[in-house]
């Protein structure tokens, strides 16, 4: 759907020091842009360490790469697990939309979904409708801006896509 996401462990202040998490981003892109180029004045430890340091900064940084800035709103699976994020998102005043399971606090979050947020087919489910609903959003954005959707580069569904989400803890 295009949309940014962290599956992984949320970093503290993520948001709230994007100053220095762009920082971490600008350094992973020159790992990957250095690591597959020529490596032949590096020695094999070498590459092994930069592989180990691009590998740990993709885990963390790699659904937010492309993001360029905060985001307009979040969307939580677990809101319990990733209570810091949704904590930095209300100091941001970043509306959270969450799945509250039943062991779940609703303080903080703007718009609460009840349900489960422990099973994969239910998280799949979540997922995918938010998924579908932020496409169609980005279809009619480009329609109410009077874009010719027929003279546009890429097809409305691959638009502003650079990593799809797989079942994301966290989307930013």
């Amino acid at each position: 759907a295009g949309q940014h996401f962290v599956n992984h462990r949320w970093l503290g202040r993520m948001l709230t020091n994007w100053k220095t998490i762009s920082q971490s981003i600008k350094r992973l892109k020159s790992l990957e842009e250095q690591l597959s180029g020529d490596t032949a004045g590096l020695t094999k430890k070498e590459v092994l360490q930069l592989t180990r340091e691009r590998d740990k900064l993709e885990l963390s940084l790699g659904g937010i790469r492309d993001m360029g800035g905060i985001p307009d709103v979040m969307f939580v699976i677990d809101a319990n697990k990733e209570e810091l994020a949704i904590k930095e998102a209300n100091v941001l005043g970043i509306p959270v939309v969450a799945i509250l399971d039943s062991n779940v606090d609703p303080q903080g979050i703007a718009f609460p979904i009840p349900g489960n947020d422990d099973a994969a087919r239910a998280i799949r489910l979540y997922c995918d409708a938010v998924g579908q609903a932020a496409r169609k959003g980005g279809q009619e954005a480009i329609i109410d801006s009077g874009a010719d959707i027929g003279a546009l580069d890429e097809p409305m569904a691959e638009m502003a896509v650079e990593q799809p989400a797989e079942e994301p803890a966290t989307e930013a």
